[in-house]
């Protein structure tokens, strides 16, 4: 009697285990399924970095436009002398145009006096040299003067690049020392400039080692992080003797 008794309790406890293992289960597939229909909550996005007062300020944005106005009216009679003499001198265009990288990173098409028998705009593009054989015999002396440049007073207008930042570089010089340099994306805080702080510190010119592009770099920064407009003055003033007598112009 007492066996049978012990055999019932035996069957009930067994019984109530099974059923409680059962629940368990259930339960963490359950969990399981809920864990891996919720998705993960989103990291909390990286907050980006102010942007600087040498690209914010309407006080230099109207100093652009001003001043870029006004030069392409005075000098309008030289721009179509110089762009009947580069179609007179060899074939090709007057103008060339190259891809080259703004402010926050933006692709914009640059203008120049073409000065060279070559129009390179892809991924493999070289540094002007002293005494590259590229450039044309007109070239040699826009480019002494800085002439070739002149075009450009139609992107400051247009908003692509200021009167005084740092000079852009081909897209594929961007991407080839973007990768050795690293501060040189800082470079991309500002608009790019006619002239520079790095040109009238004597860094511009043939790039035959790393360190010079470094040079360039580190002047360009430490504009955009001290500029005022009493800063773009000064490098304007500074500018004007370079295009009669610059040795690194070429």
């Amino acid at each position: 009697m007492f066996d049978a008794a012990s055999s019932v309790d035996r069957q009930a406890v067994q019984a109530a285990l099974k059923a409680q293992s059962v629940a368990a289960a259930n339960a963490s597939a359950h969990q399981a399924t809920v864990h891996y229909l919720t998705p993960p909550a989103a990291a909390p996005a990286a907050e980006k970095a102010p942007a600087l007062p040498v690209a914010t300020s309407a006080a230099k944005r109207m100093v652009d436009v001003i001043l870029s106005s006004l030069a392409l009216l005075v000098f309008l009679p030289l721009l179509l002398v110089i762009a009947i003499a580069v179609r007179l001198e060899s074939r090709g265009p007057a103008l060339f145009r190259q891809r080259r990288t703004g402010l926050n990173g933006k692709v914009f098409t640059i203008f120049k006096f073409r000065t060279m028998t070559v129009a390179e705009d892809g991924g493999d593009i070289r540094h002007a040299t002293k005494n590259d054989a590229r450039i044309t015999a007109l070239g040699l002396i826009l480019r002494k003067c800085s002439l070739d440049e002149l075009p450009q007073l139609l992107n400051i207008l247009r908003g692509d690049m200021s009167v005084v930042g740092p000079r852009p570089h081909a897209i594929s010089h961007d991407e080839y020392y973007g990768a050795r340099i690293a501060a040189y994306g800082q470079r991309f805080r500002a608009r790019p400039g006619l002239t520079g702080n790095a040109q009238v510190l004597g860094f511009r010119g043939e790039v035959h080692e790393l360190q010079c592009m470094v040079d360039r770099v580190d002047a360009d920064n430490e504009y955009i992080e001290r500029w005022s407009l009493g800063r773009d003055l000064w490098i304007m003033l500074c500018t004007v003797p370079l295009m009669f007598r610059d040795p690194n112009a070429y």
